[in-house]
């Protein structure tokens, strides 16, 4: 029995709990228009919070405000509750929409830096590619120059050699020759038998 009523009450308890949910108070509020400037007049009606007036005047010492509300209502609020700011239930819509207009200026200028940043790396992707492969030609040309200039001496010194070896070989036939021809003037008189002379003087 014991064990029953504690499982009733404990039900009970839980019920409103779980049907308990989250809401708000309405921002649907009002304040009340009198025939006069105080509180003693009567009422004649009601203004909305947030509802655009017009200021007829205003009494200092009791606090209230004569208006006229927008269904031609002539009668008197408190004056702390005229305002010269629009309400919140005004402006809400307002800064929701200019939000709104942000929040989208704000995804295209994401979307255009994202654009911008992806035509930005591929320009510096082909950039770099470009200046590897001027970096691999200028290696290649290098190399090409090295060679060249290496066979450039190796030729050079092929001429110089080959100078050297030819006016050696000038220098040994000019000086054979010259030999020959000495011996030879030397050998010749030998060679031909001179002739006697005439007692006259004639051969």
């Amino acid at each position: 029995m014991k064990k029953l009523i504690c499982m009733v009450l404990f039900t009970m308890l839980a019920a409103p709990a779980a049907f308990a949910q989250d809401r708000y108070i309405a921002d649907k509020l009002f304040t009340y228009m009198h025939s006069g400037p105080n509180n003693t007049y009567r009422i004649i009606g009601s203004v909305d919070a947030g509802e655009k007036i017009k200021l007829l005047q205003a009494n200092k010492q009791t606090g209230y405000s004569e208006v006229l509300d927008n269904r031609g209502r002539k009668g008197w609020v408190e004056s702390k509750f005229v305002s010269r700011q629009e309400s919140m239930a005004l402006r809400l819509p307002k800064v929701e929409k200019e939000l709104a207009d942000v929040k989208a200026k704000l995804a295209n200028a994401r979307q255009s830096a994202d654009s911008e940043k992806a035509g930005l790396a591929s320009s510096l992707d082909s950039r770099n590619k470009q200046i590897s492969e001027l970096e691999q030609n200028y290696s290649e040309i290098s190399q090409q120059l090295t060679s060249s200039q290496t066979e450039n001496r190796e030729l050079r010194a092929k001429i110089d050699t080959q100078k050297d070896d030819l006016l050696l070989k000038y220098f040994m036939y000019g000086g054979g020759v010259a030999g020959i021809g000495l011996l030879f003037g030397l050998l010749l008189p030998h060679i031909i038998p001179r002739r006697k002379k005439s007692p006259n003087g004639w051969s």
